[in-house]
């Protein structure tokens, strides 16, 4: 039993390790994406060159990421079979079908058109150059709309039933449509525009801050900024609404996350803690401060409640979640990034309204440049945050309610575990040091506002043998 116990603490390392690094890559993609295709849509429009030097340059950070994000996501899903087999063959049936189409319809896709976006401005007609980035842009986000399934699904089980430890599916449609999915789904898409939008912005103003291309990157800032002014207020709303459904279908989650020991009943007014230090062998808070009639008001908008929210201490320590200290401050951090955000876009807005963000003037903004380039990595540790809460919160169960994580896990020697862990650690410093070194790079050399536009009356040159029609012999370098 210690043996076993080992394994599975070792194999939930592993997978959070390979998440956590994993889900770096596409939250940049899948947001970028639907940018790039905003970017080429304005070129396209107004044939301004502007938007095609931003559409050229952007699209050198989407792939760095693209290719960290595959290198990264095959590992994690062949875990499902080498560490945890059990829970693979108990709802295999769904789950791996879920993932199938993850990879079919959406990985494959994006893939497919990848190529064309990178290498087909001089040998595609615009129009189907920029069909093909919106391709790109709908199989990444796809991609978020499965993986979302499949976890929602994990978060509340529904469409069948387990039967002798295996899940058969009765309505495969309700399976998918899991009560969690569409608030999660949702939540994650804004969380990658969101991460996506500010990043684009951080690095602009490093840029105007610099004095380097000050106006070519006040067009990309403000664009992000126009996109956040619908973002960043969505993003609140649907996380709030996320975590109503906590409190409806995983009251033990919603405990850890508000270190909440006692049951609160319906009738009485909640308060909501800001700060504590949860102890849970104590089975209290060693001090807190408190919001009066604060959780109330989160939850339902009024002082009183009109359901229960029940304390940690309702279940046995063995059916409730460990690490609530880190629950606890994962959800603060990942919810106050969250409004750190909002009150950036309202005070950038201001700003431009009173005409301080027009080229000549935006790099006198010093102090709201340097609030976006703090901004930048932020969307990251809020995503990483959110997923902490999001599965950490669901122990001990890895389908809640039905299949605990201990029994989930496969039963391998712990050196065998040990030592793909510590590889995966030492492989993954090694993807994220190369990727700060080029995505650095990248930044450091800038835009090539050179670069002629491809004309919109382009036609793919022929295959022939004479001088006129023959293939660019130049080096790639002189090409882009």
């Amino acid at each position: 039993m210690e043996s076993m116990l080992n394994t599975v603490v070792l194999s939930r390392m592993q997978f959070a390790l390979t998440a956590i690094f994993h889900i770096l890559w596409p939250v940049l993609t899948t947001g970028m994406a639907i940018y790039l295709v905003i970017i080429e849509g304005l070129w396209l429009k107004t044939r301004n060159a502007n938007y095609y030097h931003h559409a050229r340059f952007w699209s050198k950070l989407y792939i760095l990421n693209f290719s960290i994000g595959v290198a990264t996501g095959i590992p994690m899903e062949f875990q499902f079979g080498s560490n945890w087999a059990p829970f693979s063959e108990a709802v295999g049936d769904f789950f791996g079908g879920i993932l199938g189409f993850e990879a079919t319809m959406a990985f494959m896709l994006e893939a497919g058109f990848l190529g064309i976006m990178l290498f087909g401005w001089e040998r595609v007609h615009p129009v189907i150059h920029y069909l093909a980035t919106i391709m790109v842009a709908f199989g990444a986000n796809l991609s978020t709309f499965w993986i979302l399934t499949a976890n929602s699904w994990m978060q509340t089980p529904a469409g069948g039933q387990f039967v002798d430890g295996k899940f058969v599916v009765i309505d495969y449609f309700q399976a998918i449509q899991s009560p969690f999915m569409v608030t999660s789904f949702l939540h994650m898409f804004f969380a990658t525009l969101e991460t996506s939008m500010f990043l684009i912005g951080g690095i602009s103003a490093w840029y105007i801050l610099n004095n380097r291309h000050a106006a070519f990157f006040a067009t990309s800032l403000k664009i992000v900024l126009a996109a956040a002014i619908a973002i960043a207020p969505l993003q609140i709303i649907f996380g709030h609404q996320s975590a109503e459904q906590v409190h409806h279908y995983q009251p033990t989650k919603l405990a850890a996350m508000e270190a909440q020991w006692e049951t609160i009943p319906a009738g009485q007014s909640a308060d909501w803690s800001i700060v504590a230090w949860p102890d849970e062998k104590a089975e209290k808070n060693h001090w807190d401060i408190k919001a009066p009639n604060g959780l109330g008001y989160l939850l339902e908008f009024k002082s009183k409640l009109s359901e229960p929210v029940q304390g940690l201490k309702e279940w046995s320590p063995e059916n409730r979640p460990r690490m609530i200290l880190l629950i606890y401050y994962a959800f603060r951090i990942m919810s106050g990034i969250g409004f750190f955000f909002a009150g950036l876009m309202l005070w950038s807005v201001l700003q431009w309204l009173l005409g301080k963000l027009s080229p000549e003037t935006i790099a006198q903004q010093r102090w709201l440049m340097r609030g976006w380039i703090l901004a930048a990595p932020l969307g990251y540790i809020a995503v990483e945050s959110g997923w902490i809460v999001r599965c950490v919160g669901r122990q001990p169960w890895t389908v809640y309610g039905e299949i605990r994580t201990a029994e989930a896990a496969s039963n391998l020697p712990i050196g065998n575990v040990l030592t793909s862990l510590i590889g995966f650690a030492a492989i993954y410093t090694l993807l994220f040091l190369s990727a700060l070194y080029f995505g650095s790079r990248i930044i450091r050399q800038g835009p090539n506002l050179e670069l002629p536009p491809p004309g919109l009356n382009h036609q793919p040159a022929l295959v022939t043998t004479s001088a006129k029609h023959a293939p660019d012999q130049r080096p790639l370098e002189a090409r882009q």
